[in-house]
C-alpha cells in the first residue's frame, strides 16, 4: 500500500512539474521577446511594455498587426506579423466545426503557458455580441476555442510561429491579458471597402463588418 502511494505521489508530482505558469513562461521567453519588441516600441514612442495594445487579424491578407498607444495616447504600429496558417474564407464563424476565424472585436481572456501549439492567447469567442446575433438567428452549438497560438498549423485560429507567439504572450502577460483587444477581420476595410462573401451569409453580416471597418479607421 505504501509503495503504490509513493508511486502516485511521484506521478503526480512529475505531471505538476510538466505545467509551466505564466509566470515561468514569461522567465524563460521574456529577455528574448524584449530585444526584438522594445526596439520597435522605442522607434514608435512606445514604453515597452506597453499598458495597452490592440491586435489586428486580417484574414485576407493573413496579417497580425500589433498596435500600442504612445505617451500621447495615438495607436502606433509596431509589428506585423504573417499568419502562417489559418482556415476558412471570408464571413464571420457561426457554429461548432465550420472551421471559420471569427470576425468581431474581441478581448483575449486567457493565457495558456501549456498549449499543444507553443504558447497560446484565448480569444472570448463567442462573445456578448456573438450569443445575441446566434439567439436571433436559432443557431447553436457556436463553437469556441479560437486561438492567437504558435506552430503553423490550425482550424479556426491563427497560427502565428513561435517566436511571435512568444513575443504576444510575453506582451499580453506583462500589459496584462485583460488590457488586449482583438479587431478580426475579413479584409483590410482601411485600403478596401468591398469584401466577396460566400453566399447565404446573414443579413447582420453587413453591420457587422461596417462596425469593425468604423474600429480600423483608428488605426492608421
Amino acid at each position: 500500500m505504501r509503495t503504490l502511494l509513493c508511486l502516485s505521489l511521484l506521478i503526480i508530482a512529475v505531471g505538476c512539474r510538466g505545467k509551466a505558469t505564466t509566470a515561468e513562461r514569461v522567465a524563460t521567453y521574456g529577455e528574448a521577446a524584449q530585444s526584438r519588441l522594445a526596439p520597435a516600441c522605442q522607434a514608435q514612442g512606445v514604453a515597452y511594455p506597453p499598458t495597452a495594445f490592440t491586435l489586428i487579424g486580417l484574414k485576407a491578407e493573413k496579417r497580425l498587426e500589433l498596435w500600442a498607444p504612445d505617451a500621447s495616447g495615438r495607436p502606433r504600429l509596431i509589428k506585423a506579423y504573417p499568419i502562417l496558417a489559418a482556415s476558412g474564407v471570408a464571413g464571420p464563424k457561426l457554429r461548432e466545426g465550420d472551421q471559420q476565424v471569427p470576425e468581431g472585436i474581441y478581448a483575449i481572456e486567457s493565457l495558456n503557458p501549456n498549449s499543444r501549439f507553443h504558447l497560446a492567447l484565448r480569444v472570448n469567442y463567442p462573445n456578448a455580441d456573438d450569443r445575441r446575433r446566434a439567439q436571433t438567428d436559432g443557431r447553436m452549438q457556436l463553437g469556441g476555442d479560437i486561438m492567437i497560438h504558435g506552430s503553423n498549423a490550425s482550424i479556426g485560429c491563427l497560427a502565428m510561429g513561435d517566436p511571435a507567439s512568444e513575443e504576444l504572450f510575453v506582451l499580453a502577460a506583462l500589459a496584462g491579458h485583460q488590457n488586449v483587444r482583438v479587431i478580426l477581420s475579413p479584409v483590410d476595410f482601411r485600403q478596401r471597402d468591398q469584401v466577396d462573401l460566400p453566399s447565404g451569409q446573414p443579413s447582420w453580416v453587413p453591420a457587422l463588418h461596417a462596425q469593425i471597418k468604423a474600429e480600423l479607421d483608428r488605426y492608421r
